[in-house]
């Protein structure tokens, strides 16, 4: 029993509260023998979702080995990501299909909760850091032979629904239960309404990798802020938002509408250095990734136990409305809710102890705890 802290519950924050874990899952009550732990002091929030994620602590979920993909997720649940996507980037059809028989292994074993695809389906105006020779149009067959290949641990797929064949591969993913995200896109506005009303629900971080807003041609941003059927990614790393930006976008949507993602690639939680995104060379210079050639900003570094903080201490959001935006949105997004997003009875023991100025002090997994709790 995690007694004293401040505890993130569904109805808001509770002075003082408890949560008993028994097993793998949080519990209503606490036996008479549990161990109690003082947390006087401390946040109990819920496990963080990313939804996508590259990889990280020097590993790739592309191109590494399923020990590297291991190391991978272990360091992005360090800092309190419970419950993680791997993203893979754009390559070549066979080496994705290989790639999503290998990651699949991973999510039926329970160490992820599914894939996301980015890319090859994008647009090579908006190819960001993919490679644009391997960039390719949205054929309903091919997006077809990814999903089948990731037997069932499809989660996402992103695509550039203006292109031939984009909008019959949404309603192909819709119909197989895939969620379909716009990005890397150079879509109109309107083009961006007629793939949401095929069935797109997922915004592939908003801003980044599209057409910016405008007062005459609004382009994808606008149809995917005001359309409540969308889910809007952010990047809140300081680098890829102005917070300007970040605000528009959480306070229109708001926090049931708004997943926080790192799309972070190896570095995270790493350190500067050369690095490969896919087929492309990547520097990272003072925690951010660019590519070599070119100069696009090509993933993070992020951790999402850093995305909190800075919603909360710089962005001004709430504890509340920056635990809907880091789990509670991911989960019911994945379709997990009724498993992890919130701390509720029944629910997997996913939980992340926070101190008074919001860093990371222990991490609990299923019941297991992966950072042992540090409350000096």
């Amino acid at each position: 029993m995690l007694k004293g802290a401040r505890v993130a519950l569904p109805g808001g924050v509770v002075d003082n509260g408890e949560v008993v874990v028994e097993g793998d899952r949080i519990a209503a009550n606490a036996q008479e023998n549990a161990q109690v732990i003082d947390v006087t002091g401390h946040y109990v929030v819920p496990g963080f979702v990313d939804i996508h994620n590259h990889g990280g602590g020097g590993a790739s979920f592309t191109s590494g080995t399923v020990e590297d993909v291991l190391t991978g997720i272990d360091t992005h649940r360090r800092h309190g990501t419970t419950t993680l996507v791997a993203s893979t980037v754009t390559g070549d059809m066979d080496f994705l299909a290989q790639r999503a028989g290998l990651l699949s292994e991973l999510a039926e074993q329970g160490d992820l909760a599914g894939i996301h695809f980015e890319g090859p389906f994008i647009s090579p105006c908006r190819k960001g850091a993919h490679s644009e020779e391997l960039l390719r149009d949205p054929d309903p067959a091919e997006v077809r032979k990814l999903i089948d290949a990731a037997r069932g641990q499809a989660r996402m797929v992103t695509l550039a629904t203006e292109l031939p064949g984009g909008v019959d591969s949404v309603r192909l993913l819709a119909e197989h239960g895939v969620i379909a995200a716009i990005g890397h896109t150079d879509a109109t506005y309107e083009q961006t309404v007629e793939a949401i009303d095929a069935g797109a629900t997922v915004a592939t971080h908003l801003f980044n990798a599209m057409p910016a807003l405008g007062h005459r041609a609004p382009g994808p941003i606008a149809a995917l802020l005001e359309d409540e059927r969308i889910t809007v990614e952010l990047i809140n790393d300081g680098t890829h938002l102005h917070p300007a930006s970040l605000q528009l976008a959480f306070h229109h949507a708001g926090p049931d509408r708004v997943a926080f993602i790192t799309d972070a690639m190896d570095a995270a939680g790493f350190g500067d250095g050369r690095y490969m995104l896919g087929p492309l060379e990547v520097e990272v210079a003072d925690g951010v990734a660019r590519l070599v050639e070119g100069g696009s900003i090509a993933g993070s570094t992020l951790t999402l136990d850093r995305a909190f903080k800075r919603a909360v201490t710089l962005d001004g959001l709430s504890v509340e409305d920056a635990v809907t935006a880091l789990s509670t949105t991911p989960a019911r997004l994945l379709g997990m809710s009724d498993s992890i997003g919130s701390l509720e009875p029944g629910k997997y023991a996913d939980l992340v102890l926070l101190d008074a100025s919001f860093d990371v002090k222990g991490v609990l997994r299923r019941g297991v705890w992966v950072v042992e709790p540090h409350l000096v």
